[in-house]
């Protein structure tokens, strides 16, 4: 390579960690990714993204003064301002981490932090399916479900670090557990979520993939539990709809890869449940970036506006 500067992305997940190599245009030019799970600890994790630094420079044949930013984008929740993570549920003993000052002293170059919902928002607004909007919502619908905001032009994070928590939202008096309350949003719409609510059905050992795979074969209980979810979502941003009035609301992850199986039952939701006036105007769509947002979005951190 001969270009004189690159930008690095750190997307760090509940179940894997990915380093990316790429540019301000998003081209990314390699990606290494290791797991992260609850099992493997903190310093483990910690030493394994420092290896994976030193590695993806290295076999492409660069030195850290050929970095000109890094991104990190994490679950929270989370401190962008003084760079900590702070606890993730995903991420067990990570706790007050110092993450881009350890990024920093290791490379050499400003280094910034930013929650993995807002990392996606900004990325699906800037490059993806929300190009040209003002007023955005992103959800993840992955592990967990987060919310990233893009109100009036302007990546809206709130007094500290914490809008978006969509998943918190209760929609039911019992069901599936997320963010440790029973009929929360992200337990009925989310990996985990979908996985403990399957158990509790008696399709145990499933993944929400499996899960997925399942349903598209015609189990007969599958399909009534994504039915389920799917109406649930329509619940949740039927809600987003009401209060936040968006152009668009773009969905990542697990919705990205099933929109045939969620979206009828959703909209059917919505239809009844949102404003007439709020929703005439906001278009449901699936992650315009693809399996490609986690790396496209920790590399808009890097080059964010402050």
């Amino acid at each position: 390579m001969t270009a004189p500067k690159f930008i690095l992305g750190i997307d760090i997940g509940g179940t894997k960690c990915a380093v990316v190599l790429g540019n301000d245009r998003m081209k990314v030019y390699d990606r290494i990714a290791f797991a992260t799970h609850a099992g493997l600890g903190l310093r483990p994790a910690l030493k394994n993204l420092m290896g994976a630094l030193d590695e993806i420079l290295i076999r492409n044949g660069l030195k850290s003064s050929s970095v000109r930013r890094v991104g990190i984008s994490c679950g929270g929740p989370l401190d962008s301002r003084k760079g900590l993570i702070l606890s993730p549920p995903n991420l067990p003993g990570w706790n007050r981490v110092p993450i881009v000052r350890l990024v920093r002293q290791k490379l050499g170059c400003p280094t910034r932090l930013e929650n993995d919902a807002n990392a996606c928002a900004a990325a699906e607004w800037k490059y993806g399916a929300g190009k040209g909007r003002r007023n955005l919502v992103f959800l993840t619908f992955g592990t967990g479900l987060g919310a990233g905001l893009i109100l009036d032009g302007k990546l809206y994070r709130g007094t500290n670090d914490m809008a978006g928590e969509a998943g918190h939202i209760r929609l039911a008096e019992d069901g599936p557990p997320g963010y440790g309350k029973k009929g929360s949003f992200e337990g009925f719409c989310s990996g985990g979520g979908l996985a403990r609510w399957a158990a509790a059905q008696g399709l145990t050992g499933l993944s929400a993939k499996e899960l997925f795979e399942l349903g598209r074969g015609g189990n007969r209980k599958a399909r009534e539990l994504l039915r389920e979810s799917a109406r649930y979502l329509g619940k949740g941003l039927a809600i987003l709809i009401d209060l936040l009035n968006p152009e668009i609301i773009i969905l990542g992850g697990i919705y990205a890869r099933n929109e045939r199986l969620l979206r009828p039952e959703a909209l059917k939701v919505i239809r009844k449940e949102a404003l007439a006036r709020s929703q005439s105007v906001c278009r449901i769509v699936p992650s315009g970036l693809g399996e490609r947002i986690g790396d496209v979005a920790a590399l808009s951190v890097a080059v964010m506006e402050e």
